[in-house]
This record gives structure tokens, sequence and C-alpha cells, in this order.
């Protein structure tokens, strides 16, 4: 199929004065325009997929000229449309990215991804089947699960992207042996691990960050502190969260031997709530039942026998995003609405204990296969030479740390241990760092480059680069974002804002 493509392609550029033909294949004159003619690929046939449209675009101030396609894929005999884009740049430097979502938005085929074209990546976007960033893409409008909508949100749009995005790019730079990488966060992180999982071969390297990753399981438990307010019937006020998450950062700080408001040995915070109790905030006095419920929502859901069913939120995140007195995090409510109930008039407020328990048990088991991303076997993408980087940020306040460690440690467990699993999989924390970055830590700096050293020279990394800017974008803190279990420790001498006066070492500890 490929050297048919090609050939088309070929013979269409004959008409082009510009050609010329060499043994590497088709090079150009240069010009405002694309070098390569765009128009040839509104000829391109890809299987049960349509061409839209395709611009030969200038280029416009950083962004390079290229060419964009937009196209869409459908699964027959369903009448699903998987929109995608690919931009081509005329100066290409020989690799493609596969770009994510966030939340159920499945990524943005509508947007130029300027400083991806800019460094030369041609580059792919999608929205995985629907447009929007509500979850009602799961209901038929008779209120049936739409199971192809939700597995093309789940895993296939993505996989549908990648297969037509790099047919285009063998077909425009009569090029095969070119390489492929996918970069994400949040929804996005969560797609390059589910390419990892379910389709090894579309991509040499993988960048992912605060993946949500355990996705049936994330969003009942992003429900759990709410629900538990709702049945106490104490609806505690933000300004006593904050006063915890800031009374816990400042009891668990100086763990790794330095005071600078990062809780860098995150593994040895268990700050109890109950030590704060009687403590005066501007809302009012915290309580022993303040205390009890700030302490479950660090906890993370637990069943009626005492069994854990999922991780809370760490003790320097902050726990007003999915606790607050507006309700509950959006994509929850749609989860549950829309995948769980299949009502979207359903109010999460008449639950009660019993009935969460029976809804995270669905959510399991209902939806495993198709979204949860949490198969710890990747034996395939290894064998087949791929790369993976994901990291988290402790602080994240939507995506429970703690699910990416566990993660790691069953895909270690799985793959044979620490050192087979760190010739392929690498898993980076970063202390302080909110959800895809920002807060108190220093947030990784161009993960992708880090993957694709690994890829292309056989550098592994052994620790990114972290850094955390002011509002203005000035630099105020650089820091080692370690490999796990390590954890960046100050030397004890120099600015403590200087990455080089920190060294990764074990558990202090130990």
């Amino acid at each position: 199929m490929e050297h048919r493509l090609l050939l088309r392609y070929g013979m269409a550029l004959l008409g082009a004065a510009t050609l010329i033909i060499t043994v590497a294949g088709v090079a150009s004159t240069g010009s405002a325009a694309p070098r390569r003619p765009c128009s040839p690929l509104a000829g391109v046939e890809l299987p049960n997929t349509t061409i839209v449209s395709v611009s030969a675009v200038p280029a416009t101030g950083p962004v390079p000229t290229h060419c964009a396609i937009q196209l869409y894929v459908t699964n027959p005999p369903a009448r699903d449309r998987v929109n995608v884009a690919v931009w081509l740049p005329d100066k290409w430097n020989g690799r493609f990215q596969g770009t994510g979502g966030g939340g159920f938005v499945g990524g943005n085929p509508t947007t130029t991804p300027g400083p991806a074209l800019q460094a030369g990546y041609a580059v792919a976007a999608t929205d995985t089947g629907h447009t929007g960033g509500s979850g009602s893409f799961a209901l038929n409008t008779d209120g049936t699960l739409n199971w192809q909508l939700i597995a093309d949100n789940g895993y296939l749009g993505i996989h549908e992207m990648t297969v037509s995005a790099k047919a285009l790019v063998r077909t425009f730079y009569a090029k095969f042996g070119f390489r492929s990488y996918f970069n994400g966060c949040s929804t996005g992180g969560r797609q390059g691990l589910m390419e990892a999982q379910r389709y090894p071969d579309d991509y040499d390297g993988i960048a992912a960050g605060s993946p949500a990753i355990n996705w049936t399981k994330l969003h009942p438990s992003q429900l759990w502190g709410q629900l538990q307010m709702l049945l106490a019937g104490n609806p505690i006020p933000t300004c006593k969260l904050a006063a915890a998450t800031q009374a816990a950062i400042k009891a668990c700080d100086s763990f790794d031997g330095l005071t600078d408001g990062i809780v860098a040995d995150w593994q040895h915070c268990r700050f109890d709530a109950r030590s704060i109790v009687g403590t005066e905030t501007t809302c009012g006095t915290i309580t022993n039942g303040d205390a009890e419920l700030i302490n479950k929502m660090w906890d993370g859901p637990r069943g009626t026998d005492g069994t854990q069913l999922w991780y809370g939120l760490e003790r320097d995140a902050d726990l007003t995003a999915l606790n607050n007195a507006a309700g509950p995090f959006a994509i929850t409510l749609d989860w549950f609405r829309y995948f769980l109930k299949q009502d979207p008039a359903f109010d999460w407020r008449t639950l009660t204990y019993d009935q969460y328990l029976l809804l995270f048990q669905q959510s399991v088991l209902q939806y495993q296969a198709v979204i949860a991303t949490d198969d710890p076997d990747l034996s395939a993408f290894r064998d087949s030479g791929g790369k993976v980087v994901f990291w988290h940020g402790t602080a994240d306040q939507l995506i429970y740390f703690r699910g990416s460690v566990d993660y790691y440690q069953r895909v270690e467990a799985a793959m044979g241990g620490p050192s087979r699993t760190g010739k392929f999989a690498r898993f980076f924390v970063a202390p302080g760092v909110t959800h895809c970055g920002g807060g108190a830590g220093a947030a990784p700096v161009d993960v992708l480059s880090a993957v694709v050293a690994w890829v292309e020279k056989g550098t592994a990394p052994d620790v990114l680069a972290g850094r955390r800017t002011d509002a203005t974008g000035n630099v105020v803190l650089t820091r080692p974002i370690c490999r796990y279990p390590l954890i960046a420790t100050y030397t004890g001498s120099g600015p403590a804002d200087d990455q080089k006066n920190f060294t990764c070492t074990r558990d202090r500890h130990r």
C-alpha cells in the first residue's frame, strides 16, 4: 500500500516544474510556498479515510511554511467520524510527532502546533471522534452506550490518527525510515501509554506527563471526598482545606534535609490532620470532623471492610480542586452521568455509600478493556525497540500521583525487575509540581528531547532537567527531576535554587 501511495503521489508531481528526481527520492527548490507541492496529497487513498482539505500554508512569524491536511476516518458499519489534522513542514527534521488531549478532549486538530512545526516535526492531532470536552458522546440518543465512540476516545482514535498521518508523511517526503514519537500530558499521557500497551509498533518513543492512567479507578476516586463530606453533612470550606495542605507541607518539608516549601521526600510524609484540630482559620476553627474528612481525602476510597480501593491526593496537593463547595470535578460528574448511570440528569447527591461502592466496581469491570490504560505488560513495546519516559508531579491536584507509582511498580514486576524495565521504560517524580506543571516545585523541561536522545543515540535519561518560572517567565528555580525511586538531595552548599547543588540519592531514611 505504501509503495502505491508513493507512486501515485510521484506521478502527480510530474506536472510540477520544480520536480527533480534523485536517487534519494524527491528534491525541490525553495519558495514562499512549500517546496514540495501540497495539492497531490488530496489524491492519496487510505482505507476508510476521506481527505477533506489540503492547504499550502506560508510561514507566519515563527511558524514555518507547511502543508495542512484535514481528514477523517470511519469504522464501518458505525457512523463515527474521527477527525484528524496533519501538518507537514517544508523543513522536516525526519521525525513524526503524535499529540494528545486533556479530559474527554481527544486532542486539538483545529489549532496549528507552532512550536512542534518550528522544531521541524511532522505533527498530527485528532478529536478521537467527538468535539468538545463533555462526556455526553458516550450515549446514543436513545440512552444506550455508544461503544464505537467510547472506543474511539479510549484507544482507537489515536491509533487511526497515527496510521493515517504516518502514511501521509511517507508519501509527502518519499521516505520510509523516519522516527515516530508521541507527546502528551494528562489524557495525552494516558493516550501515549495506551499506545505502548495496545499498538506497540506505532511509536519509537513516548513522552507522557501526569498520565490519566488507571482511568476506571481514577474517576470514581475523584468523587470520594465530595461524597464523604455529603454523607457527613460537613462541606469543608476551602480555606480549611488550604490550611491543612500548608500544615502538611510545613511538617514534611525538611524530611529531605532542606526547608524550601517542597516536599521532596514524599514517601515519608504521613501528616495527620488531627494534629491541627483547633487551628483558627479565616473560615472557622478546624474541628475533629474536618480532620477526619481531610484524612479520608488523603487516604483515598475504601470499602466497607476497610479495603483500599484506590489512592488519595498527596499531602502537598491542593485539596480544593476536587473538594470545593461548587461540587465535583466536571469530568468526574460526566463519568458517573453518561458512562455509569447512563442518565444525563443524574444527581450525585442522591448517592449512598453502598451505591458508590457498586458504581466503583462497575466502572472497573465495565470499562477496563476500553480505557483503563493500566496493563503492565509492555513486552511487545519493549521488543519493538520502543522507549517510554513518563513523569508525575507529587502535588497533582487532579490525578492521583500514587496511581502512576503503582503502575510503574507493576510494570517493573511484569517486565523482570527495575534493571530490565529501565532499559526501555523510566518513571520520574517531580516533587511539588501540580498537574502537568506549576506549583512550588521544578517541572520537567522538554521531556520529548530526552526520549529522542534515548531512541536515536541510546542515551537513557537518568535525570530530567526541571525548572520553575515566575509570572513573567523568568527562571527562579532549577532542580534535577530524579528517576524513581530516587529523590533530589541538597549537597549542603551553594544556592538551593540551583540544580547543580543537588544529587539524586536513595531514600535518606533507609
